[in-house]
C-alpha cells in the first residue's frame, strides 16, 4: 500500500470548501496489510472460502455492485477489470448499477444475488427484507447462500478497508 502523499489539482472555485484543503497533501494512511498482517491473512482466507464453489462471474457481479453502493473506486476498478479478464461483457458491466431496469442482462439467479447484495450492503436502511432473502434462498441451496452472504460480507469489509486507508483506484495493490 502506498502512503498516498499526492496532491489534488482541483481548480474549481465554487466547491464550498477551503481551497487550501483541496491542494494539501493527503495524510499518510496505515498500510493495513502490513500493520494487521494476521487480520489481513484471516480476511483473505475468509474471502477465499466464500468464493469456493461459486460461479466466478457471479462473484464479480456481487463485488462490483457492493463496491458501487459503497462508493469504493479502488475495489470497483479492481473487480471490473477482474470481470473483464474472466470474460464478462462490457454491456453487463455497464448495467450492474441499474440492473433492475435492465433485468434482461442478468439471470434470475444473478438478480437474486444482486438484490441480496444491495440489502446486506445497505442493511442499516431497512434490514434484509424477507422477500429479498426468500428470492435468494429460492435460487441457492443453503451452502451456496451462506457463501453468497459471506462474499457480500467480505467485499463490504474490503470496501471499508480500502476507503479507510485511502487506497487509490487504478493501483490494484493486492
Amino acid at each position: 500500500m502506498t502512503t498516498n502523499a499526492s496532491t489534488s489539482t482541483n481548480t474549481s472555485t465554487n466547491t464550498g470548501t477551503d481551497a487550501s484543503a483541496s491542494t494539501a497533501p493527503r495524510p499518510r494512511r496505515v498500510d493495513f496489510a502490513k500493520a494487521a498482517r494476521p487480520v489481513f491473512r484471516a480476511l483473505i482466507g475468509f474471502d477465499a472460502a466464500a468464493r469456493e464453489g461459486l460461479d466466478p462471474a457471479l462473484v464479480e457481479l456481487i463485488q462490483i455492485r457492493a463496491s458501487h453502493l459503497n462508493h469504493c473506486a479502488y475495489c470497483l476498478h479492481m473487480h471490473t477489470n477482474d470481470a473483464r479478464k474472466a470474460g464478462e461483457s462490457e454491456d453487463r458491466l455497464h448495467m450492474v448499477p441499474v440492473w433492475r431496469e435492465a433485468r434482461h442482462f442478468f439471470t434470475p439467479r444473478e438478480q437474486a444475488a444482486l438484490a441480496l447484495t444491495e440489502a446486506v450492503t445497505l442493511v442499516a436502511e431497512r434490514g434484509v427484507p424477507d422477500d429479498v432473502y426468500a428470492e435468494a434462498a429460492a435460487h441457492f441451496d443453503d451452502a451456496e447462500l451462506a457463501r453468497v452472504l459471506a462474499l457480500i460480507l467480505t467485499i463490504n469489509t474490503w470496501n471499508r478497508i480500502a476507503l479507510a486507508t485511502g487506497k487509490r483506484a487504478g493501483t490494484d495493490e493486492r
